[in-house]
C-alpha cells in the first residue's frame, strides 16, 4: 500500500520549532525512520494548493497538466473558472458539482488503475474539495471532502454512482454539526509557556468557539480538522480492506497546517502552534493503525508540503520599507490607451486578472496586428509602471525556457493564462478592483521537507535540492509502475 500526505501550507521552521511538544510517534517517528529530503521545492511559480497538489501527483509542472491555480479565466465567456467545476455531475451530499477533467494528465492514482486493469482500490481524502479531486485524478474509486454549507463528507457523482454505505454511516454518526460544537482549546498543557515566535511576547492560551454559517470553514482552517481528516483515513482504509492482498493500493490525504481561518500570524500563533502539536499526533496515530492492520513492510508513507503559505497583511510603509500598490485594472487602461495611440482607437484589452492582461484577438485580426507585435509592445509599456519587476508574454514563454524564465514557463498554461503575465514587485500589492482582489507579493523561499517512510527504506538525511515532480516516479518505481503520462523527471532512488 501507498499512502501519500500533502500537508497544506506546512514549513521546516515550525515542524522543528514545536518539536518540544511532540510525542515519540508522529514526525520524530518518520524524520528518525525515513529518507528525508531536507531541500525540496517546487519548479514553477506561482504556487497555490490547486497547481501544488497537481504537481505532486502527475509528476509534472502547470504547463503539462493544465492546473495554474485554483481559479484562472475562462477565455471564451471571461469568467473565472474554479479548478474543479464541472456541470455534468451532480455533488454527493453538496450542491457543488465536480469533477477533474480540467486535470489534462494522468497521475499516480490513475496509473495504479491502469497498471492493475482497475483492480487498486484508490482513494483521496481531504478538507478541500480541489485537493480531493486533483490527488484523486481521473480513476479514483472516490474524493471525499467537507461541504463548506453542511458540513458533510462529501463527493461527486463523477466517483460515486451509488451512495457509499461506510461514508453515509460515518456522516449519520460522527455528524460535524456536533463535532464543531466541541470548543477548540490547546491539546497540550504547555502550549501557553511556549512561544516559538518573537513578536508579542508570551501569548495566552486560547479557546475558540464555531459558529454561524462559517462554522464549517473556520473548522477546516483549524488545527482539530486534522483529527477528522485521520478518522475518515481510516474508515476508508479498514472498510475497503485497502493493503490486505498483493494488489498495491493507495491512499491519497491532505491534512492542514496553516493559520487558523487564515489570519494574520501575530493575532493566531498559539492556534499555530496547537495546530502542528495536533497534526504531529494525527500522524503517529494513522502510521501505527496502518502499520499494525497490514505490517510496516507493506507500506510507503510519503509526506510533503504544498510549498506555500497565506501571506501576511505587513505594512511596509510604516517601517520605511520599499511598498506600493500595483492596480491592475488602471494599468490595463494606460495599456489600451497606448495601443490605441498606435493603432487608433478600439478596445485593445479585453479584460485583467490576477496579474495577468487577456488583449483583444478578434480587434487584433480586424486591424492586421500580429499578436507578437501587440505583446511585444504591451510588454514594453508595462515595464515602464511602478510596481512591476517583470513582464513576460505568452509567446515568449510558449517558446522559450532558458534558465531565467524556467519557473515561470512550468507555471504557465496557454489556454489557462493571458496573453501579458506581469510579475509583481516583491512588497507590492496587487489590486484587482472587479474581483476584490488585493494582494500582497513576496518572492521568498518556504523551506519544506519530503520524507518517505517504510518499507526497505532506511534512514537517511539528504540535503541535496530537489524539485517535487521527482515525487511521483519514485513511487511509480518502488511500486513497479509506469510513472504519470507527463512525467519526465527521474526518481529519487
Amino acid at each position: 500500500m501507498v499512502v501519500n500526505i500533502t500537508i497544506d501550507q506546512f514549513r521546516s521552521d515550525y515542524m522543528e520549532a514545536f518539536a518540544p511538544l511532540y510525542d515519540e510517534y508522529g514526525f520524530k517517528r518518520l524524520l528518525r525512520g525515513g529518507i528525508v529530503y531536507t531541500n525540496t521545492a517546487y519548479p514553477f511559480s506561482p504556487i497555490d494548493r490547486a497547481s501544488a497538489i497537481s504537481s505532486i501527483y502527475t509528476g509534472t509542472t502547470p504547463y503539462y497538466n493544465s492546473i495554474v491555480g485554483a481559479r484562472w479565466l475562462n477565455k471564451e465567456t471571461l469568467r473565472p473558472v474554479y479548478c474543479v467545476d464541472d456541470d455534468k455531475y451532480t455533488g454527493y451530499l453538496t450542491s457543488d458539482k465536480s469533477s477533474p477533467k480540467n486535470l489534462s494528465t494522468s497521475t499516480i492514482g490513475d496509473e495504479l488503475k491502469v497498471a492493475t486493469n482497475g483492480k487498486s482500490i484508490v482513494y483521496s481524502i481531504a478538507p478541500f474539495r480541489d485537493a480531493a479531486i486533483l490527488s484523486a485524478g481521473h480513476a479514483a474509486d472516490g474524493a471525499i471532502w467537507i461541504d463548506d454549507n453542511n458540513g458533510y463528507w462529501c463527493s461527486s457523482s463523477y466517483y460515486f454512482k451509488t451512495p457509499t454505505s461506510w461514508l453515509q454511516a460515518y456522516n449519520s454518526l460522527n455528524s460535524l454539526t456536533k463535532i464543531v460544537e466541541v470548543d477548540w482549546q490547546p491539546i497540550n498543557r504547555l502550549s501557553g509557556n511556549f512561544s516559538y515566535f518573537m513578536t508579542g511576547g508570551m501569548q495566552q492560551p486560547f479557546k475558540h468557539k464555531f459558529t454561524g454559517t462559517r462554522r464549517f470553514r473556520e473548522y477546516k482552517s483549524s488545527g482539530l480538522v486534522n483529527g477528522s481528516i485521520t478518522d475518515i483515513a481510516l474508515l476508508c482504509f479498514n472498510s475497503n480492506a485497502m493493503g490486505s492482498d498483493a494488489i498495491t493500493d493507495c491512499l491519497n490525504i491532505t491534512y492542514y497546517a496553516g493559520n487558523f481561518d487564515h489570519k494574520p500570524l501575530n493575532e493566531c500563533q498559539m492556534e499555530l502552534q496547537d495546530t502542528y502539536v495536533r497534526l504531529d499526533r494525527e500522524i503517529g496515530r494513522l502510521v501505527t493503525e496502518i502499520e499494525n492492520k497490514i505490517g510496516k513492510k507493506n507500506v510507503l508513507f510519503v509526506i510533503t508540503s504544498t510549498g506555500y503559505t497565506d501571506e501576511e497583511n505587513v505594512d511596509y510603509a510604516k517601517f520605511n520599507i520599499p511598498a506600493g500598490t500595483f492596480n491592475i485594472n488602471r494599468t490595463s487602461n494606460l495599456l489600451n490607451m497606448y495601443l490605441g495611440a498606435i493603432w487608433g482607437q478600439g478596445k485593445y484589452v479585453e479584460t485583467c486578472f490576477g496579474p495577468q492582461i487577456f488583449l483583444n484577438h478578434k480587434l487584433l485580426e480586424q486591424k492586421q496586428i500580429s499578436l507578437t507585435d501587440a505583446t511585444k509592445r504591451s510588454q514594453e509599456f508595462l515595464l515602464q509602471i511602478s510596481g512591476v519587476r517583470n513582464v513576460y508574454t505568452s509567446l515568449q514563454l510558449s517558446s522559450d525556457n532558458n534558465q531565467n524564465t524556467y519557473k515561470i514557463r512550468n507555471g504557465f498554461h496557454p489556454e489557462r493564462n493571458g496573453d501579458v503575465l506581469i510579475e509583481v514587485t516583491p512588497g507590492w500589492r496587487l489590486i484587482n478592483e472587479d474581483y476584490q482582489e488585493d494582494q500582497l507579493y513576496r518572492a521568498s523561499f518556504i523551506q519544506f521537507p519530503l520524507i518517505i517512510y517504510g518499507t526497505d527504506i532506511k534512514s537517511e538525511r539528504i540535503n541535496t535540492p530537489i524539485t517535487i515532480d521527482r515525487i511521483a516516479p519514485t513511487i511509480a518505481k518502488a511500486i513497479r509502475i509506469r510513472a504519470p503520462n507527463a512525467s519526465s523527471a527521474e526518481p529519487l532512488f
